[in-house]
């Protein structure tokens, strides 16, 4: 598996309140504004269409895969559908990515320029894009899916990743692999940095800009 990927009720937020960092993870402020609204349109999609509520925590991707799946359908019948869907289900990828790992969102301007910055591993990437190829299984250039790394760092997760059980087109590009994908990265990142004496080293938005 390369590691490019595989990369509103609520204008208030509403039901935002449901995702919630697992008990041992640093407590994270809120999500951007523009990112909860998105998040709560998820959640209103998903609710609406299964009549199960998306609480925020990663066994929950497995519906979101669901609804891609169904997404897909709906894209090739009408190609606009997808910037409604991406952008909702983008951020919710992220926001669950972000509270599991400890990240950071820059979502400012269009959403090809939003960004997730990790703190604790250096690793970017825009979720966004992940949400879009994730319904074209395709790459979508210029939104960023690939996961941007140290270069130094490169060579050490191509190998990582190459290790993965190969999985087919349909599974490569949904949610639940892309954060299997995003955990085997970190995971890797972290025991590098610990085994090289740089495992208090934390990383901010100006580390990525």
């Amino acid at each position: 598996m390369a590691s490019d990927p595989p990369q509103q009720n609520g204008s208030n937020g509403a039901g935002l309140h449901e995702i919630e960092p697992e008990s041992d993870a640093e407590a994270l402020p809120p999500p951007p504004a523009q990112v909860a609204e998105l998040v709560a349109a998820c959640m209103r999609f998903v609710a609406t269409k299964y009549k199960v509520a998306l609480d925020g925590t990663p066994d929950t991707l497995s519906l979101v895969d669901q609804y891609i799946r169904e997404g897909r359908t709906a894209y090739e019948a009408r190609p606009e559908s997808i910037d409604l869907v991406a952008p909702a289900v983008g951020a919710y990828l992220g926001e669950v990515m972000r509270q599991e790992f400890a990240a950071e969102w820059f979502a400012e301007g269009s959403h090809e320029s939003w960004r997730l910055y990790f703190h604790h591993v250096f690793l970017s990437f825009n979720p966004v894009g992940i949400a879009r190829e994730a319904i074209t299984m395709k790459d979508e250039p210029g939104w960023n899916a690939h996961l941007t790394l140290d270069p130094a760092e490169r060579e050490l997760i191509d190998q990582r990743l190459a290790a993965m059980p190969d999985v087919d087109e349909d599974e490569y590009y949904l949610p639940t692999t892309r954060f299997d994908v995003i955990t085997a990265v970190v995971e890797t990142l972290r025991a590098h940095a610990e085994t090289s004496g740089t495992g208090d080293v934390t990383f901010t938005r100006d580390d990525y800009t």
